[in-house]
């Protein structure tokens, strides 16, 4: 299985019944096709995609139907187009249970960095600072080092911060870390990954759950 689609399994796995879910661009949108059949939630996307589907490439995709990265979608049965004011109040207004948002780094204060990287052209912020204060639980979606293999869990966010100190999961292709008031929490590795691989890629300071387990994907 491919790194990414392990980081979206494994976050499906954090939706419950009845909640409403935001999916950032990038690999949080991929979540959509692992939500567990026996799971309804409802999925938001930015641009005012309520009640959001898997991703759909094929030839009867619908070009005015798109997901908050611009990737053709489909909508469920009952679900709904809203304008940007609407599904803004959605965001601000607290409503949304959760959201899943893509990284560049997160630190053990959890703290987000995702919108800029100084010195290079961005799309901009796009609704990553709305999603990351007005969601109940933010959760983290990202590959765990950088193309060079550099770290991106910090001990302190070096990029611009999206948010502060509002990270509750970060999950990876090679762990699950909670982020508590006393750190980062390991929770789970992914199989096949030693716990001596995650401390090589981890710059941050974190501590080893006594139930640490494996991975299920």
């Amino acid at each position: 299985m491919d790194k990414k689609d392990i980081i979206a399994k494994r976050v499906a796995q954090e939706f419950s019944d009845g909640q409403f879910i935001n999916l950032g661009i990038g690999i949080p949108t991929l979540a959509a096709k692992y939500v567990p059949n026996e799971t309804k939630v409802i999925l938001h996307a930015e641009n005012g995609a309520i009640d959001i589907g898997a991703l759909n490439p094929g030839e009867e995709a619908d070009p005015d139907l798109v997901n908050g990265g611009g990737e053709y979608a489909s909508i469920n049965p009952g679900g709904a187009i809203a304008d940007s004011v609407m599904s803004f109040c959605i965001i601000r207004g607290g409503h949304l249970d959760a959201t899943v948002l893509g990284a560049m780094e997160v630190d053990q204060c959890g703290n987000l960095a995702n919108w800029s990287v100084p010195g290079k052209m961005i799309a901009g912020m796009g609704g990553a600072m709305d999603l990351a204060i007005g969601a109940k639980r933010v959760i983290v979606a990202m590959e765990h080092t950088n193309r060079d293999g550099s770290a991106r869990i910090l001990k302190q966010c070096t990029l611009p911060l999206t948010a502060q100190r509002v990270v509750d999961l970060i999950v990876t292709n090679l762990c699950v870390f909670g982020v508590t008031k006393h750190g980062l929490v390991l929770h789970e590795l992914a199989p096949g990954v030693s716990m001596e691989t995650v401390e090589k890629n981890t710059e941050a300071e974190f501590i080893v759950s006594p139930q640490v387990k494996e991975m299920q994907i």
